[in-house]
């Protein structure tokens, strides 16, 4: 297949919001039966949706749904890009979308992919107005079909031109189907079919079953696929440029032919080379490799030329069976440390090659070398060099600063699109064959020995020579009072001494103000408490914890994302937290057993706030009186995700008629149970997403029973409390509920009907049972504190069971 991709020379460009709005089937037919480059270019890296796999969200998440994509990606043939904005939650309108990302931005933005990419079909997976349901949804179609014209225009966005040069794809698609038109067909002028469903003899398996592998990367959303095979159609419509009565790709010359016709005699050369290949024998194709790679050099389209020369070398390397590995002993270095690099380069054929330097730009370094690589005999050597003390630290480009908003603040143009940031430290190999000198780029990478894994590698990381953290992500000061505030110092790299401070805004005092820190080794903690008072008034601002060290402050802490189905990750986070004073009783009822959810930082919220929280889980639940608490809570999706809640169905409504309280956050039935929610009573949900949740974060929230208790005890809740709320109101509200709940708060989005049933609550026995959709999981964390308040509330519900309540 590889030999067969070396005379397709076209592009197509797919392009959605986010990691999972991506037609699989259809890229995998593209890159792998087209032959084309193809892409995907998510607006987002989906950092705003739930995570059913653990607690990341964010910024952390995101990090894990750009692995799953690039996972995705590596197995359906396609590449990945993404743009600057961040996944906010659930918008229902472009207009809404485009307040929040700034429309010229991300303009600009899918301008410069188009740009950089050449695709020469661009294919929307949304329509541009409401039926595409989510309005990010929409603004990606809207940037894209604007894009397509401007993407050729000079006068777009001239800034780029230094890069780059103006671009007009043919033709722009909506990959439509029967979910918007039943009844459509391929014949409308307009409107195109392809079966994605062919069988590849080659690769064993049709397209429609790559694809399946490929969307069942996308884990953190629950979104694993069963295979299907046999004939599958995909429908495309065309929305601007030249007709295509029967093919996508329908008038682009997609051979070396339009590099000119002087370069047409490529493709024949290529027919021989695949004719001669004898996969016995791979190297014996390699002299004509080499020759095609002469020809390719005299090319004047660098675009081109670039992409060919890339394919011609990696077939190179597969049929010589070169390897190249530059490894080190350490799984990250500090700028100014001394780094050994343990290189190994292998020839596995009898094609003579000799290898003739190294070299690395971030170490600026090189080393000048003429060695005859024999067959299938090893060349090792170690490399000694120092880091440079101003080598940038290994942290994911659009983290590098603070957010604009939703935006990710990213300054240098060659970076937008791109996936992650280039490896920390990276080795050229400079070999020579049969007269040709090729370069390979490897990224130095950390090897060990797992004794049940086998042989193991992560990416060598440079890293700063302390790390800080807060022990919460945000401080909650109830009624006035101090509290202590842990700081944790970790050592990037042996016998590393400064001064830790917490960085806070005028009015607050903390105590000490410094305090010296001195670690020996690498990787050791200590931690320290602040003793952190706040103003007299009500307040909220952040927190920044902060070590010096040598005259330069250090704010990042570090966060691990290891999951097994994408590679070991690391995030380096500001060490900041919110701190917010606030007024609030909690009420005597103090003692929560808490059921973990989803992406769920609530039980910790609790806890800042004095509540004595128990987590409950699968090893100590049969064990455990819930008796001896006031009220037990259950996290989002929890019931999507923990099937062993079946079995204490019928016991957490027990708990309830014997004089508890139950308080279950939301569920999505759309993506499948695992447990059956206990309800006293029924409630009914609705399986279209949009029409049961409220996205904008202040839209109106009006009190329906101003004198029920959740509402006045002991906390009185007014409209203020629903002010300075984050991302959405709530989500996957019911559309119905039997008469025994009260329904108390109603919200909407604007131009949409009210939802009543965000918070239900219902006496059941002794106790009371609350089902609330609201987001108290991205309330809580944030530090809202009309959020604090009334989930204060909700856990203070007087029962009649004679329990302390």
């Amino acid at each position: 297949m590889m030999l067969d991709k070396l005379n397709v020379l076209g592009t197509a460009l797919y392009m959605a919001a986010h990691p999972d709005d991506e037609n699989t089937r259809l890229i995998t037919y593209l890159s792998k039966d087209r032959k084309m480059y193809t892409a995907y270019l998510s607006l987002t890296r989906g950092d705003g949706g739930q995570n059913s796999i653990g607690p990341e969200i964010r910024e952390e998440l995101g990090m894990i749904r750009t692995q799953e994509l690039l996972a995705a990606r590596g197995i359906d043939g396609g590449q990945q890009f993404f743009v600057r904005a961040i996944d906010f939650g659930y918008s229902k309108t472009s207009e809404e979308t485009f307040t929040k990302w700034g429309r010229e931005e991300l303009l600009s933005d899918v301008v410069w992919v188009i740009r950089k990419f050449k695709p020469d079909v661009i294919i929307n997976r949304f329509p541009p107005n409401s039926n595409a349901g989510h309005g990010q949804h929409q603004a990606s179609a809207i940037l894209s079909i604007e894009a397509f014209k401007l993407a050729a225009d000079p006068n777009a966005f001239p800034e780029q031109l230094k890069y780059v040069e103006p671009w007009q794809p043919k033709r722009i698609f909506l990959n439509t189907g029967r979910w918007w038109n039943p009844d459509i067909t391929d014949d409308s002028d307009s409107v195109i079919s392809v079966n994605i469903g062919a069988y590849n003899p080659v690769l064993g398996k049709s397209y429609s079953e790559i694809a399946a592998e490929s969307r069942s990367q996308h884990k953190s959303q629950s979104f694993g696929v069963s295979s299907s095979r046999g004939y599958q159609p995909e429908y495309l419509e065309l929305i601007d440029g030249t007709l295509a009565k029967s093919d996508l790709a329908e008038g682009i010359d997609m051979s070396w032919s339009r590099l000119g016709s002087e370069y047409s005699f490529l493709k024949e050369k290529v027919n021989r080379i695949k004719s001669k290949f004898d996969f016995r024998n791979p190297s014996g194709i390699v002299p004509d490799l080499i020759d095609l790679r002469k020809e390719i050099e005299s090319i004047s389209n660098e675009f081109w030329k670039k992409r060919k020369l890339g394919e011609v070398d990696v077939l190179i390397k597969a049929c010589m069976g070169l390897y190249f590995e530059a490894v080190t002993h350490e799984k990250s270095v500090v700028p100014g440390d001394s780094v050994y690099l343990h290189v190994e380069v292998i020839n596995r054929s009898d094609i003579p090659a000799t290898i003739t330097g190294l070299s690395s730009a971030t170490l600026r370094s090189d080393t000048l070398l003429q060695r005859n690589l024999e067959e299938n005999i090893g060349i090792e050597l170690i490399w000694p060099a120092v880091l440079p003390d101003g080598a940038p630290y290994t942290i994911p480009y659009w983290l590098e600063k603070q957010s604009k908003g939703e935006l990710y603040n990213v300054s240098d143009q060659n970076k937008i699109g791109q996936t992650m940031s280039e490896p920390a430290l990276k080795v050229d190999f400079k070999i020579e064959v049969l007269g040709e000198t090729l370069n390979y780029h490897f990224p130095v990478v950390y090897k060990w020995n797992d004794h049940i894994k086998g042989e193991q590698y992560e990416p060598l990381e440079i890293i700063p020579p302390v790390f800080v953290s807060l022990s919460e992500k945000s401080y909650v000061f109830a009624n006035g009072g101090d509290k202590e505030i842990t700081l944790t110092v970790k050592a990037g790299h042996d016998s590393v001494s400064g001064q830790l401070q917490l960085n806070h805004p005028e009015g607050w005092q903390s105590s000490p103000e410094k305090q010296n820190f001195k670690l020996g080794q690498k990787g050791e903690e200590q931690s320290f408490i602040f003793t952190l008072q706040p103003p007299p008034s009500a307040s909220d601002a952040t927190l920044e914890a902060q070590a010096v060290v040598d005259g330069k402050v250090f704010n990042r802490d570090v966060y691990v994302i290891d999951y097994p189905h994408i590679p070991v990750k690391n995030t380096y986070p500001f060490a900041q937290s919110k701190i917010v004073k606030i007024e609030l009783d909690k009420g005597i009822n103090t003692k929560i057993g808490y059921i973990e959810g989803a992406g769920d930082d609530v039980a910790a919220s609790l806890a800042q706030i004095g509540y004595e929280v128990t987590m409950l889980n699968e090893s100590n639940m049969e064990q455990t009186d819930f008796s001896q608490f006031d009220a037990i809570v259950v996290g989002i999706m929890a019931f999507n995700n923990l099937p062993y809640l079946q079995q204490y169905h019928d016991a957490l409504l027990e708990y309830v008629n014997n004089g508890g309280n139950l308080v279950v956050q939301y569920n999505n039935i759309r993506i499948g149970m695992k447990a059956d929610i206990p309800m006293p009573y029924p409630i009914e949900f609705t399986r279209r997403s949009s029409q049961c949740r409220v996205s904008v974060e202040d839209a109106p929230v009006e009190i329906l029973a101003p004198n029920h208790p959740v509402m006045n005890q002991p906390n009185q809740i007014t409209t203020p409390d629903f002010n300075g709320w984050v991302q959405e109101r709530g989500l996957y509200f019911p559309i119905e509920w039997d008469d025994n709940y009260t329904a108390i708060l109603s919200s909407h989005d604007p131009g949409e009907d009210p939802l009543n049933g965000g918070l239900l609550v219902a006496p059941y026995g002794k106790g009371n049972y609350v089902y609330t959709a609201y987001s108290w999981f991205r309330q809580l964390p944030a530090g809202v504190p009309g959020a604090y308040r009334i989930i204060a509330n909700i856990i203070s519900l007087e029962t009649s069971s004679g329990q302390k309540q």
